[in-house]
């Protein structure tokens, strides 16, 4: 049994990789093999698509080329240009493993799974896909992508089978192209809902698909949660008034343009007003501007968008509170949500 479990792992490493030469996507960080390079890629991905990612990787290398400018760079700068990426938890990360490789492993990105690990912000996934995309050693790297193929070829349905599947999986002659093979087959071809299985190298192989039972191997989606969300443009002499998030909750210190969830019985313009945080009396609210949708996980937010004018000085109402100018935006730490509803005012 073990010697046909073995065979059948040699027959899938050459199917798949063969396929991966003829079609891998020709991506900037499967161009190097710099441990720094690959290491911002990978933490970008995270819960993230290519194509989004790809403009945020080219400005975010050519602010912070090296470790060592990543770790004297500004936190400020490091989440302005993270801006619209989401998930700002991995910046932050970023951040603190710059400076713990700096102080303790002299500059230079370990080449040890155990050490990678103790960074902060990175766990199995990216300490393998380092290991073996930026190292050439044979550790898997499983993503949701690699994840999906896996269970379909194999049927398999716990987490554990899952890790130890990869692990005998994994080609030792050529372990990042296996583990990207992986994922370019999920992100292309084993997709979630309709997979091209014509198009797969593996289909023979598959042993969800000859049970039929392809779907079953998904993970149910979690409930959809719709919130109302209303935003306050505050405007004065050419600019709009921000407040700063705090440090200990989500997305700390980014700017943002002020509003909040609304409760199941409020109005909107209550809800808004509740959450100006005592800038309330200032500021009055004159017409809606538009209408913004934002989805983060399984939250899909609805947010109002008011044009407000604010009657107070120009001076910011409250601490934590700034007025910046329109063109400066780009410079500062914005959540996604604040960044769309700024874009109003442009168009209009």
């Amino acid at each position: 049994m073990v010697n046909d479990e073995n065979d059948r792992h040699r027959r899938i490493q050459p199917a798949l990789l063969d396929w991966y030469d003829r079609t891998r996507r020709d991506l900037p960080w499967r161009r190097t093999r710099d441990p720094y390079a690959k290491w911002i890629a990978e933490t970008m991905l995270q819960q993230t698509q290519v194509q989004t990612v790809l403009p945020y990787y080219r400005r975010f290398l050519k602010a912070f080329p090296s470790i060592g400018a990543l770790d004297r760079a500004r936190r400020d700068r490091v989440l302005a240009l993270w801006s619209g990426l989401g998930y700002y938890h991995r910046a932050v990360n970023l951040k603190r493993a710059a400076a713990a490789i700096v102080n303790v492993h002299g500059g230079k990105i370990p080449r040890d799974f155990r050490a990678l690990c103790a960074l902060p912000g990175i766990g199995a996934y990216t300490a393998g896909a380092l290991m073996s995309m930026a190292f050439g050693e044979p550790y898997p790297a499983v993503d949701g992508n690699a994840r999906r193929v896996l269970a379909r070829i194999f049927d398999a349905a716990t987490e554990k089978s899952l890790r130890e599947i990869a692990a005998r999986l994994v080609a030792i002659s050529r372990p990042g192209d296996f583990n990207q093979a992986l994922m370019d087959l999920g992100a292309t071809v084993c997709l979630p809902r309709e997979p091209r299985c014509g198009e797969c190298p593996l289909a023979s192989r598959c042993a969800a698909r000859k049970r039929g039972n392809i779907q079953n191997r998904l993970a149910p989606k979690p409930a959809v949660r719709k919130i109302d969300w209303p935003l306050a443009l505050i405007e004065k002499d050419g600019k709009i008034l921000l407040r700063r998030r705090p440090r200990g909750g989500i997305l700390p210190g980014l700017w943002e343009i002020p509003g909040g969830e609304r409760k199941k019985s409020e109005s909107l313009r209550a809800a808004l007003e509740r959450h100006l945080d005592g800038a309330g009396d200032r500021v009055k609210l004159e017409n809606v501007m538009g209408v913004i949708r934002h989805s983060i996980t399984n939250r899909r937010i609805r947010a109002r968008v008011y044009r407000c004018a604010c009657e107070s000085p120009v001076s910011a109402p409250e601490p934590g509170w700034r007025w910046f100018a329109l063109s400066s935006l780009h410079r500062h730490p914005l959540s996604s949500l604040s960044l769309k509803a700024a874009r109003l005012i442009t168009k209009s």
